[in-house]
């Protein structure tokens, strides 16, 4: 972690390294702000196979391990944003998305846009609020 200007960056062997000039997560006073995922295997930085489940669950998994990082975790999550390549997935994504938020879920916005890196099917952000029992 590095901290400048009131806020630190986040960054975790568990999730991918970020593939441009950004961070995982940036975490302010009370938020983590994090980095669009996409379903990128942290250990090869491929995509996972398996299609938009195999993703949708990889992409959950990494935000998972980028907000414990920074003292906070999914149930902390009040807003996602998820794109998707094909809105057609929508149901097969919805269905793995709501296994790691099945209650208190948070608001969600979901856009179809035409191309996202490596040729992901889907990725997500999120804000999250800081665990209120974070050690630090």
């Amino acid at each position: 972690m590095y901290t400048s200007e009131g806020k630190t960056i986040i960054s975790t062997e568990k999730a991918p390294k970020a593939i441009g000039p950004y961070s995982q997560a940036i975490r302010t006073e009370n938020l983590v702000f994090t980095a669009g995922q996409v379903g990128l295997d942290p250990a090869t930085i491929e995509l996972v196979e398996g299609g938009i489940e195999a993703q949708t669950r990889q992409v959950l998994t990494n935000l998972r391990y980028v907000l414990e990082s920074a003292d906070s975790g999914l149930n902390f999550v009040v807003k996602t944003t998820v794109f998707l390549k094909d809105l057609g997935d929508f149901p097969r994504m919805n269905s793995i998305y709501a296994e790691f938020f099945p209650e208190n879920q948070p608001a969600r916005s979901t856009v179809q846009v035409t191309a996202l890196p490596k040729g992901a099917l889907v990725e997500i952000e999120c804000v999250a609020l800081l665990n209120p029992m974070r050690g630090g």
